[in-house]
């Protein structure tokens, strides 16, 4: 209990490591989700909205690639970025960029893949329902994509979820250096290393309580951009739930 307490005092505390622990861990996970959106959803939305020779087969690849080992991934950018890669000549390993990369390789096919399996559910209805009102391909596309706001949105916390949890890849290219590329996934593997378990303890219950800030932040952006049918079905759902829960 004294180690939790001291590891939220010391995250509270500006200036001191776990703070900067905690300020670089963020700091990756948004830079990384970031372009890992940015770069997937428009693939994802391109994938699951026209049809293509060769469509199931990119779909394969995709499901593949959203289970890519996270290590495999810090590997490959590692070869890339070291001295003689073809990269080496910019250092970025053991850097936050090199960090960001790496998840970027491992995020992004899991990014793409949800958003084609979320925008071909929705794509046949909107289609038929653009085509009746006589709406132009870009009105259409756009009516898509509101109606699919709210899988977008899960999917874009899924995104940070995943890339703030991750210590694999992060440690291959990011060396875990003090106060440059140690974030908090890699300070709880140092600290369970040297025995300090109850520390090790804390700074990740540290982590649960930020991956629980940012997740219900995300269910909440997520009841607030649902369809008025969804969200019936939801509260639906919910009332069934809670009404168990008193019986």
């Amino acid at each position: 209990m004294n180690e939790l307490v001291q590891a939220f005092s010391l995250m509270l505390t500006p200036g001191s490591e776990l703070s900067q622990i905690v300020l670089l861990t963020l700091q990756m996970a948004a830079f990384s989700t970031v372009i890992s959106t940015a770069i997937g959803v428009p693939l994802g939305v391109c994938v699951g909205l026209y049809g293509f020779p060769g469509k199931r087969l990119i779909m394969r690849l995709l499901n593949t690639l959203m289970g890519l080992p996270p290590v495999l991934a810090g590997l490959v950018v590692f070869f890339i970025l070291s001295r003689s890669g073809p990269l080496g000549s910019l250092r970025l390993l053991y850097t936050l960029p090199a960090m960001v990369t790496a998840q970027v390789v491992l995020i992004t096919p899991i990014v793409c893949g949800l958003s084609a399996t979320a925008v071909s559910n929705v794509a046949p209805r909107m289609h038929e329902t653009a085509h009746g009102m006589g709406l132009s391909r870009g009105r259409e596309l756009f009516m898509l994509l509101y109606e699919c706001r709210s899988q977008l949105v899960s999917i874009l916390f899924v995104a940070f979820g995943r890339s703030i949890g991750e210590v694999g890849a992060v440690m291959l290219v990011g060396g875990n250096v003090q106060y440059k590329t140690r974030v908090m996934t890699t300070a709880i593997m140092l600290e369970t290393n040297m025995g300090h378990f109850e520390y090790a303890v804390a700074l990740g219950i540290v982590l649960l309580v930020i991956s629980f800030i940012i997740n219900s932040i995300a269910l909440s952006l997520q009841e607030r951009t649902m369809s008025p049918e969804t969200q019936m079905v939801w509260n639906h759902s919910r009332a069934g739930r809670l009404g168990g829960l008193r019986k």
